[in-house]
């Protein structure tokens, strides 16, 4: 697979009418690194002045502790990366173990062990709408209730059936909700399919970070630019299934992408409430906040290769 490369840069201002103070506040930009994706570089920039230390998480999410040191009328994040991302392979779905082919499976104990806050729905379903739902995937033949059909057919269903909004406020809709209503954001689209997986027994967990859209990039020419694509220009998310023999499989139904190159994780939850982009206090008159404003650019770049000049020699 190609190796890619992608410089980003996510901006998020909080306005105030007059100068407040700052309790502290948790940011999860950076992205996740592992075999597939390696950052290059980073930065981290507040205004006002702030004291900055990097831990883990329980999930092992980098996550930034920031504490501003003075009041201000405006608190601004930059966080700009240089990530290398190999892509995985478009058929890596075809890897699944051949006991984990149809639906229903079962993972080995040991997997299970480890897959049990993510095979647990998280939601409630008193009357069996979701439940019901779900099943609609596994209708037909032996052959239609393979696996990687089965999630196929459900991440397409979900964009092509539902309305996508863009929505600013903080939080997530339940999976009962967003079929309510026939429309929902991202998040909302990847904790439906969350859920609807884990009650066909599969282990499902929440990713949050940022999507590549080529007719955004400024970068590109006309000739360059594909279609656009849903939730760009902003923190995106969609969902990972674990499928033995395959690992962690990228879903993401508000745009029918599977294991693409185009989405870089940032975080993994077993919930959307565990993995929110930026979280944090104010103290001020109840009037003051004016509103938040955020964006993030992903740009693709081509990186030449090192010469051979530069190359080590050994001693």
């Amino acid at each position: 697979m190609p190796v890619l490369h992608f410089d980003i840069t996510h901006t998020t201002v909080y306005r105030y009418k007059e100068p407040v103070s700052f309790g502290l506040h948790r940011v999860m930009f950076r992205p996740r690194e592992s075999h597939d994706l390696r950052v290059l570089a980073t930065d981290l920039q507040v205004s006002p002045e702030a004291s900055i230390r990097m831990i883990q998480d329980p999930n092992s999410n980098s996550v930034a502790l920031v504490q501003p040191l003075g009041s201000a009328t405006e608190l601004r994040f930059v966080c700009t990366f240089r990530i290398e991302h190999v892509p995985s392979a478009p058929d890596a779905l075809l890897e699944i173990d051949p006991t984990a082919e149809y639906i229903p499976f079962a993972y080995s104990l040991q997997d299970r062990y480890d897959l049990e806050r993510y095979l647990r729905p998280h939601h409630d379903d008193p009357e069996g709408v979701l439940i019901r739902w779900a099943q609609q995937f596994l209708q037909g033949d032996q052959e239609s209730k393979r696996t990687r059909d089965v999630l196929t057919r459900m991440n397409a269903h979900i964009g092509r059936t539902l309305k996508y909004e863009v929505r600013n406020e903080e939080g997530t809709q339940s999976p009962l909700e967003t079929l309510e209503r026939g429309s929902g954001t991202c998040r909302d689209y990847a904790l439906l399919m969350m859920e609807a997986a884990r009650r066909l027994g599969i282990a499902a967990r929440f990713v949050s970070g940022y999507l590549y859209d080529s007719a955004l990039d400024p970068s590109k020419t006309a000739e360059g630019k594909q279609t656009p694509v849903s939730g760009a220009g902003a923190t995106h998310a969609w969902m990972q299934a674990y499928l033995p023999g395959a690992g962690w499989i990228a879903f993401d139904p508000t745009n029918n992408i599977m294991g693409s190159g185009q989405l870089v994780r940032v975080a993994v939850a077993r919930d959307p409430a565990f993995a929110s982009p930026l979280s944090g206090s104010w103290y001020g008159e109840a009037d003051a906040y004016l509103g938040m404003e955020a964006s993030v650019e992903v740009r693709r770049i081509d990186l030449a290769p090192p010469s051979a000049s530069a190359a080590v020699k050994p001693g």
